[in-house]
């Protein structure tokens, strides 16, 4: 595991244990405490290489009753910084955009690292997430982003709402439950 004291200047020296408290379908989520601080490591197993995303929670609302899980739409800020300098190459604040963005999560609307590091957030967390290059912009770069890099973004959550691409909505449409819409299904809009 690396050290975290890399990434965040008032993160402990000695990493306390991590606990296992959740899972994706190819990664692993971690939590662990300090200080009254979270820290959250997500790690995904590809053709044998690890690849690791590093949640840093800064703001945690009170009422984090809604959860971001994929296939919501999300409504967000984010900054992206380049890990190596910390210069900013993204703000979604800046003068030209000025405004958020609406993407569907864990769908390859943002890129993979944001869709692992923003699964499980809710409206008014800010979370700062550490990507690596092989679940960023990979070995082409894009942009201000040159190839390898590994960035991060701090992200502000406004609003999750139920994505176009809902699973619950193929269910709804799905009368007879076997995974699969016959003509039919497809037509009775009753």
């Amino acid at each position: 595991m690396s050290d975290v004291t890399s990434q965040y200047k008032h993160a402990p020296s000695i990493v306390p244990p991590l606990t296992l408290i959740d899972s994706f379908p190819c990664s692993r989520h971690r939590k662990f405490k300090y200080k009254r601080v979270e820290f959250w490591q997500v790690t995904c197993t590809t053709q044998s290489v690890a690849k690791q995303i590093w949640q840093l929670i800064l703001f945690l609302p009170e009422n984090c009753s809604q959860k971001a899980k994929r296939g919501d739409m999300l409504n967000a800020h984010y900054d992206g910084y380049l890990a190596k300098d910390g210069s900013q190459f993204y703000c979604s604040r800046s003068t030209n955009t000025g405004h958020p963005h609406w993407f569907v999560l864990g769908v390859g609307d943002v890129i993979k690292g944001l869709d692992l590091g923003l699964d499980g957030m809710c409206p008014g967390e800010k979370r700062k997430v550490t990507v690596p290059p092989s679940l960023a912009y990979g070995e082409k770069g894009k942009g201000p982003v040159p190839p390898n890099t590994t960035v991060i973004f701090e992200v502000e959550l406004l609003y999750i709402t139920r994505g176009p691409r809902s699973i619950e909505a193929f269910k709804e449409i799905d009368a007879d439950n076997d995974k699969a819409l016959t003509k039919e299904e497809v037509i009775d809009i009753s």
